[in-house]
Parts: structure tokens; sequence; C-alpha cells
């Protein structure tokens, strides 16, 4: 099954729960997309497909700039994973394929 779609997601922050929309538009073994939240859209960069296996970064702006390291392996239309935001740890993140 691709990887290609589009996930509600949710990330455990310290901030408390995040919801978003992860698109993840594939091209061979890379892909690009966003993700679309409460704190705003941010551009998927460095994409990788391995297997069911997604990594990828996003450039933060708030509450702070940082980038963020992701990875997140798709089983059917459920995404599990994390995201690593530096100081602050890996946060987990979960999800489910709308599209």
């Amino acid at each position: 099954m691709s990887v290609a779609g589009t996930y509600k997601t949710t990330v455990k922050s310290p901030m408390g729960d995040q919801t978003g929309t992860l698109k993840v538009v594939p091209d061979g073994d890379s892909f690009t997309g966003s993700m679309v939240g409460s704190l705003g859209s941010m551009d998927i960069t460095d994409g990788k497909v391995e297997g069911n296996t997604i990594k990828w970064q996003m450039n933060m702006v708030v509450p702070m700039p940082m980038t963020l390291d992701c990875e997140a392996t798709i089983d059917g239309d459920t995404l599990t994973g994390s995201v690593n935001a530096g100081a602050f740890g890996a946060m987990p993140l979960s999800g489910t394929r709308e599209a």
C-alpha cells in the first residue's frame, strides 16, 4: 500500500495535544507535502520513503523557530511515529488516513 494520502494527526506535545492534517505526496523514494494545524502550516523538507516508513523535517516558526525531525510508519490507514523537537525531546505522533 502506498504511503500517499492525507492524515488527521495528533502530536502529544508539552503544550498539549496538537492536531493537524499531514499531506504526503510520494515521488519514488522521496515525498513532499505539508502539515497544517493550530500553529499554522509547515512545508515538508527532505522527505524520504523507506518501505512503509516516512522521514522528514519541518521548520516550525510558532511558538519558536526550530527544525522538527519526524518519522512515522504507516500500517494500512494508521500512522504512528514521533516528532523530535531538539531540546524538547521526542513527542509521540499518531494519525489516521482520511483520503
